[in-house]
């Protein structure tokens, strides 16, 4: 069973940038209501998709560098990477099968 990676401003690139399969990185927040309602969605996502998509997520009060970068405002946002570029956003609480539709719809 897959589980969550836990992502930081110091091991994004390694553990995203240069993944060479799809990473699904959640940018979230401890004190987001809606962060905290996809979080089972996410786990399940992680699991269901294990060996084909590793999913992570980035706690942003905690890594302030790495938001910047992809232009997060809001949270949750997730960013579908391919091959270490962005080939997809969502913003906002989008439930688990809205968020498969979506991975397949990116051929994950």
């Amino acid at each position: 069973m897959s589980t969550i990676v836990t992502l930081t401003d110091a091991t994004f690139d390694a553990k995203v940038v240069k993944e060479s399969g799809p990473v699904l990185v959640s940018f979230l927040a401890e004190w987001s209501g809606p962060c905290k309602v996809i979080e089972p969605g996410l786990k399940e996502i992680a699991a269901e998709f294990a060996g084909r998509l590793v999913v992570g997520n980035l706690n942003i009060d905690q890594n302030t560098a790495t938001p910047p970068k992809y232009n997060v405002s809001a949270v949750p946002t997730h960013l579908l990477f391919k091959a270490g570029k962005v080939v997809g956003t969502k913003i906002g609480p989008w439930s688990k099968s809205q968020l498969v539709e979506w991975l397949k719809e990116n051929n994950v």
